[in-house]
C-alpha cells in the first residue's frame, strides 16, 4: 500500500505528459480501500495516534515513524483497514523512501515477506510511475539498478520474519527502531 501524498504523486502528470496510470489516483485508491474494509468489515478505528507517537523519545521506533510522517509532511492514515493504517510504519521499519521506487521496494518486500496478489498488483502499477520519475528527473537509475533494488527488497522479505498480517507495532512503538528491525530480520 502506499501513503496518501505518493498516491497523490503517482496519479500526477508531469508538464506535457498524459498520466499513464489515471486508475491510481490517492483519493480514488483510498476511497476504494476504504469502501472494501467497510462493507467486508475489516476497517478498524485508528491505529496510529500521531501525538502519542511525537511524545515517545527519540529513536524510538514510534516516534521515528511520526518523525518520518513530519519530515514528508504527510498525515498518519487513520481510516479504513489495519494494514493500510500501518503501511507507513513499513516505511521506518524497511527504511525505504516514499517516492515511486520506494514505494515498489516496499511492495517487493511485503510480497518477499508474505505472497499477497496485492503486492503484486500495486508493484505492477508501479512501474510507470517509476518510468516517469526516472524519465523526468533521475537518469542514473537504469532498468537494471530498479530491478536490481526491487530484487533485493524482495530478498529482504523472504529473509525477514515479518508478516504484515500479524504485526503489532502499537506493542513495539516505545522499543528502539533497531531492536524492533532486529526482531523482524530486517
Amino acid at each position: 500500500m502506499m501513503t496518501s501524498t505518493d498516491l497523490h504523486t503517482a496519479g500526477a502528470t508531469q508538464p506535457h505528459q498524459q498520466n499513464p496510470c489515471p486508475q491510481l489516483s490517492g483519493k480514488r485508491f483510498f476511497a476504494v480501500t476504504d469502501w472494501l474494509a467497510e462493507h467486508t468489515g475489516r476497517s478498524v478505528p485508528a491505529i496510529v495516534d500521531i501525538e502519542q507517537l511525537r511524545s515517545l523519545s527519540v529513536g524510538s521506533f514510534g516516534r521515528a515513524w511520526a518523525d518520518s510522517l513530519d519530515e514528508q509532511g504527510l498525515t498518519a492514515l487513520s481510516t479504513g483497514p489495519r494494514r493500510k493504517q500501518l503501511h507507513d510504519g513499513i516505511h521506518v521499519l524497511t527504511g525505504y523512501s516514499t517516492d515511486p521506487l520506494g514505494e515498489a521496494e516496499v511492495q517487493a518486500f511485503l510480497l518477499g515477506a508474505k505472497f499477497h496478489v496485492a503486492q503484486i498488483l500495486l508493484g505492477l502499477a508501479l512501474l510507470p510511475v517509476i518510468r516517469i520519475q526516472v524519465n523526468s528527473s533521475n537518469r542514473t537509475l537504469t532498468k537494471s539498478i530498479i530491478r536490481d533494488r526491487l530484487w533485493a527488497a524482495y530478498q529482504r522479505g523472504v529473509q525477514s520474519t515479518f508478516d504484515p498480517d500479524t504485526w503489532q507495532p502499537e506493542w513495539l512503538w516505545e522499543q528502539s527502531l533497531e531492536t524492533v528491525q532486529m526482531k523482524f530480520n530486517v
